[in-house]
């Protein structure tokens, strides 16, 4: 079985974003990226699968500028087979990925597509679903637990009430969510190692995808600032402030 495993670079989930002062944007310049924790998590869940001799080959793809390879690499320190970048600097929107995605996945015709929930940076939670669209795969989206037998998977999602247990036919799409696992940590060994594992670099237009963006960003701001908070002395005057300064009841 061939895994494919879409990985997205993103803003290191420890930095604090800085708004550019025009509003356009967050700035990322002289900034730590690293990849998305759903992604990471997506990549340990496959390598998973392998060491349990459920699948042969693990194959991440990344969309994005050049410097993506570092992500791809980060992957392959993880354990992947090999990489596929798909280079583009234009500003990539979920649908455009999905497209790409969709292209790959019928060139490399993987069993699974693991990928992250969503991503950090703009938390769409929208390339899953809509790759399934387009493939017009099955497909199980918040996984905490993923097991493949066979042609089947079986994924237990998080839900509002609780726990759901659903059955896949193959071939399929998951995304995971934090609970599924604890990735493990990159060694220098499997560093280097990385280094050596074969990376393709394809461009939008060779898979016949126009990634022309849909959306156009207005304005991008900071949330305003919290109000500091004022002590009462009872009750009856903390219902009073309720019902006529902030008129919540």
């Amino acid at each position: 079985m061939k895994v494919l495993v879409p990985v997205k670079r993103v803003v290191d989930y420890n930095v604090k974003v800085r708004v550019k002062s025009d509003s356009s944007g967050v700035d990322i310049a002289n900034v730590k990226m690293s990849m998305n924790p759903f992604d990471e998590i997506a990549v340990e869940e496959a390598m998973r699968l392998k060491e349990g001799g459920k699948a042969t080959e693990v194959i991440a793809v990344s969309c994005g500028v050049t410097q993506c390879q570092e992500t791809l690499r980060t992957a392959m320190a993880i354990g992947a087979d090999r990489a596929i970048l798909v280079e583009t600097d234009a500003d990539l929107q979920p649908l455009a990925v999905a497209k790409l995605l969709k292209a790959v996945a019928e060139k490399e015709q993987p069993q699974l597509i693991i990928l992250g929930k969503q991503a950090i940076d703009d938390d769409c939670n929208q390339t899953g679903q809509m790759l399934a669209a387009l493939l017009g795969w099955p497909q199980a989206t918040f996984a905490s637990k993923l097991t493949v037998d066979g042609d089947k998977a079986t994924v237990t999602r998080e839900v509002d009430g609780g726990l759901e247990t659903i059955s896949l036919t193959l071939p399929a799409i998951v995304t995971t969510d934090l609970r599924l696992n604890e990735p493990r940590y990159v060694t220098l060994p499997n560093i280097m190692k990385a280094k050596k594992k074969t990376l393709d670099v394809i461009q939008p237009d060779a898979l016949g995808v126009d990634v022309t963006p849909r959306l156009k960003t207005l304005k991008v701001s900071e949330p305003a600032k919290r109000s500091a908070g004022t002590m009462v002395p009872d009750v009856a005057t903390l219902v009073a402030k309720l019902k006529n300064e902030a008129k919540v009841i």
